[in-house]
């Protein structure tokens, strides 16, 4: 019976305790130290958000831009119409494939009406599809790895955030002179909010890393083949010339 009672008491300190735990009342417990790494781990929070919007817009219209470009250029380039397939590219410019086939074909045609070395404008033409499609490369990758930071930091910001949670909780035992549980449970529910809050920030962000690592990934395989069709295009073309 006396464990029992002990128990009862236990739950009630504990029920009068939590009553009225919502966020507004845990952040007015708080210290100010939680309240700055609860502050931070909601900046991480927008930022990362914005960079997958940013991402998703920017991958949709580039895929959506690249299934239509892709056929076009395509007969435009088979009926030997570079000019035209030149103005097709500069229509999709959200296109990851048209920035390098773009790239491609402008410098193949500058070096076409040179013919002092032969073979230069095929070299050329690889050297330009090299270095545009670093640069797209580059700019799709823009704001993913920090997406990379905020998941493997976030849990370990929040993990600081307990830490302080926890000192504040023996602080107030101190100040109370009481072990009970209402002396501490301020101290561990900001705690375990801050550890809460931390992981609701990283777990997304891993997500959504590695869905646009695989997106980009498959990106380069695009762009890498795209570049090989369009020098074997030039090579034909040379030969054909020639004859």
């Amino acid at each position: 019976m006396a464990g029992l009672n002990v128990m009862l008491t236990t739950l009630l300190l504990f029920q009068e305790e939590v009553t009225g735990w919502d966020f507004i009342s845990l952040w007015r417990k708080m210290g100010w130290g939680a309240r700055s790494v609860v502050i931070l781990l909601f900046l991480m929070s927008a930022w990362s958000i914005g960079v997958m919007i940013d991402r998703w817009i920017a991958f949709g219209a580039a895929r959506k831009q690249s299934r239509l470009f892709a056929p076009a250029v395509a007969g435009a380039l088979k009926d030997g119409k570079i000019e035209e397939a030149i103005a097709i590219a500069e229509q999709n410019k959200r296109s990851h494939l048209a920035k390098v086939v773009t790239a491609g074909l402008q410098e193949f045609q500058a070096h076409q009406v040179s013919t002092e070395i032969p073979g230069e404008e095929i070299e050329a033409s690889k050297r330009a599809l090299e270095r545009a499609t670093a640069i797209v490369n580059a700019e799709l990758k823009r704001g993913v790895s920090g997406l990379a930071t905020i998941g493997s930091t976030a849990p370990f910001v929040g993990l600081f955030g307990t830490v302080l949670g926890i000192i504040n909780a023996f602080q107030k035992i101190q100040e109370m002179k009481t072990t009970g549980l209402t002396a501490v449970a301020g101290g561990i529910a900001e705690a375990l909010v801050t550890t809460a809050i931390g992981l609701f920030v990283a777990v997304p962000a891993v997500w959504v890393y590695n869905y646009f690592t695989g997106k980009i990934e498959a990106f380069d395989v695009e762009m890498s083949n795209s570049s090989s069709e369009l020098i074997d295009y030039f090579i034909k073309r040379r030969q054909r010339e020639r004859r």
